[in-house]
């Protein structure tokens, strides 16, 4: 039994197509994913420029996304990081947050999750203001589900030292005075953990009073560092047992969108399997699925390369790489080749302004 699977596109760097999207959340559902919330760093409607109206073109994208979603019975989201909202908190802006929200339920989605990542958190009664954009979002909502992405949705120490000091009891502050409905996400021990332990989810649940809903960064590949790796490998470190003790997991993606399917499927597995899981047979079975026979064991053999050694560290590796893959008339072994090429590169500028 896995708890609510998801994805939330929530990656610095290049912008996936619709045709993409679909075909992501096409080949997922059948694994169990049931809800996507569209979040990605690079719309700027949903970020910097969030008090600008939605573009017709992109109300209609996000009703034909809805459309798409909802046929494979998946609920879809959006989810909209309100900068400088806490510094400029006024009727005015609370009214032009208000009509924002209200824009995004008229369009039909069914999640709204309000992020307050990625901002300077230095701000007097944080939690206080935090909870008046929330409650003012939950005025325009009707059946929506809400969730919130807390400033400090870690207990990583790098949070506070981009963002500013957590406030003290931050998360028991906020949980107690927040609305019972409302999610809220959490990325674990670290911005990217490398696992998840029930102990650890059950004293988060304790100060938020509701169980998290996990934000999993892993498979996502973005920034100046990660984008040089290609995240294939099955889930680790997310036993079976943590299903009690959250309200959903949700994963970010790896920038490549088919091959991040790959992963993606090993984490069902790892929830159905339980302790019978093999995270190496996983990734077969995975990749398989996903790219047939062939490619696939040609990503198991070159999973080491991929994965851990680096672009920009692969040497001579990289041509033997290109010749591989370069035959292949698929998705994902295009995929490989334009991670060759560098166009998945995700700069320290990309993640400071998007």
């Amino acid at each position: 039994m896995h708890p609510p699977l998801g994805i939330i596109e929530g990656f610095f760097g290049p912008v996936w197509t619709w045709g993409q999207r679909r075909a992501l959340i096409g080949a997922l559902a059948p694994h169990g994913y049931s809800f996507y919330i569209y979040a990605p760093k690079s719309d700027r409607l949903l970020r910097r420029d969030w008090q600008l109206p939605f573009s017709d073109q992109w109300q209609t994208d996000i009703q034909q996304f809805v459309k798409t979603c909802a046929a494979l019975g998946v609920a879809l989201g959006v989810g909209i990081t309100p900068f400088d909202l806490h510094q400029q908190l006024s009727e005015q802006s609370l009214q032009i947050w208000r009509k924002k929200i209200r824009d995004l339920v008229q369009l039909g989605v069914q999640t709204i999750a309000v992020l307050f990542d990625d901002m300077d958190a230095k701000t007097p009664n944080l939690v206080k203001t935090q909870l008046r954009i929330i409650a003012a979002a939950q005025l325009e909502v009707t059946t929506q589900r809400i969730i919130v992405c807390p400033s400090f949705y870690s207990n990583d120490i790098v949070l506070d030292r981009v963002f500013g000091q957590r406030p003290a009891n931050y998360l028991g502050d906020l949980g107690r005075s927040l609305d019972k409905a409302v999610d809220v996400f959490w990325t674990g021990e670290e911005v990217c953990s490398r696992q998840f332990a029930v102990a650890d989810l059950n004293r988060v649940a304790e100060q938020l009073q509701r169980k998290p809903l996990l934000w999993d960064n892993y498979p996502v590949n973005d920034g100046p560092r990660m984008s040089q790796y290609l995240h294939l490998r099955g889930f680790t470190g997310r036993p079976a047992a943590i299903a009690n003790s959250i309200s959903g997991h949700a994963i970010n993606p790896a920038l490549q969108p088919t091959l991040t399917q790959i992963p993606a499927i090993t984490l069902a597995h790892s929830y159905q399997q339980g302790d019978r899981y093999v995270y190496t047979d996983a990734f077969l079975q995975a990749a398989q699925i996903v790219v047939g026979d062939k490619l696939a064991e040609m990503l198991r053999e070159d999973l080491l390369a991929l994965q851990d050694i680096g672009r920009d560290r692969l040497g001579e590796r990289h041509r033997v790489l290109e010749e591989r893959y370069r035959p292949f008339d698929h998705p994902a072994a295009r995929e490989v080749l334009a991670w060759l090429d560098g166009q998945y590169e995700t700069s320290t500028e990309q993640v400071q302004t998007q």
